[in-house]
Order: C-alpha cells, then sequence, then structure tokens
C-alpha cells in the first residue's frame, strides 16, 4: 500500500518554548513519528507529544509566527 492512499495533515506540536513545531502524517502519531526523521534527540525532547492541533494546510500562513 501506497503512503499516498492515506489523507495526510499538518499538526502543531506544543513545545516547551511556547512555540510550535510543524508534523505532517495521517494522524498526530504518524506526524510525531515524522518529526524524528528531521530532528535531533535533543529537539526532540522540547516537543509536546499530546498537544497538537490539526490544521488545514490552507491556514497554515495564520501559524507561521508561532512556528520555532
Amino acid at each position: 500500500m501506497s503512503s499516498f492512499d492515506d489523507s495526510h495533515n499538518f499538526y502543531l506540536f506544543a513545545m516547551k518554548s511556547g512555540k510550535r513545531k510543524l508534523g505532517y502524517g495521517s494522524n498526530p502519531e504518524d506526524a510525531y513519528e515524522t518529526l524524528r526523521f528531521r530532528l535531533t534527540p535533543q529537539e526532540m525532547e522540547e516537543i509536546i507529544k499530546h498537544q497538537c492541533l490539526k490544521i488545514h494546510h490552507r491556514k497554515l500562513r495564520d501559524y507561521i509566527h508561532e512556528l520555532g
């Protein structure tokens, strides 16, 4: 099965610093695991896994100022 068969969404994960990290996946757990591919273990420690917000890709511009 191709990963393109499942719908994917953007998720904004809260960080301890008050900023947010953008993840992409079919669900929040998938998006969190995708972040592991591009972030260091120290950066992953800053993410609050269970505080995420699902957003539509067209609304990403509204959250740019929150990204860290």
